[in-house]
């Protein structure tokens, strides 16, 4: 099979894994772009080395995570020196015309923005319902290992919502 069809077709059929974790790791338009290059030539070099053992998605997932990961910490190191006003501290109320549903996207953000990024990714795939042995494979960390951090997460944010109602 030809490496470039294979290539655009996983691509095609794919982009919304690679769309999630972008938007997941980056907010500035210049570092999305950056950083979709970056998972797509990553992709294109791996492509040879594709054990079909593992499903494509999680293949894609490990690779785009991986990528992002090492792309934030980069640009986090770049922008370090910078001071960023810490919006998290304001008290956020919805806007009347805003719903309930964008009320709590808006609080699950924060709460993954939060998160260092491996959690992040963590988090970010149990939410996506990978079960505990996909997000390990594609973590690199054992299905146990998953569990316990996953469990200790979501009690670190329980804490944090009910001490925010309070």
């Amino acid at each position: 099979m030809n490496k470039q069809i294979t290539f655009i077709d996983i691509v095609k059929r794919h982009r919304g894994i690679l769309y999630k974790v972008i938007t997941m790791y980056c907010t500035n338009d210049d570092d999305k772009k950056d950083l979709e290059q970056e998972i797509l030539i990553q992709i294109w070099k791996s492509l040879s080395s594709y054990n079909d053992s593992y499903a494509i998605t999680t293949w894609l997932y490990r690779i785009s995570m991986n990528v992002a990961i090492s792309h934030y910490r980069k640009t986090f190191k770049k922008k370090s020196n910078t001071v960023r006003l810490d919006t998290s501290l304001l008290e956020f109320t919805p806007a009347p015309e805003t719903s309930e549903g964008s009320y709590e996207q808006e609080r699950l953000r924060k709460l993954l923005a939060g998160l260092n990024e491996f959690d992040k990714a963590l988090m970010f795939l149990y939410l996506e319902d990978k079960d505990y042995e996909v997000i390990a494979d594609i973590l690199g960390i054992t299905k146990t290992n998953v569990a316990t951090k996953i469990s200790r997460i979501k009690n670190r944010w329980k804490q944090e919502l009910s001490s925010a109602k309070n």
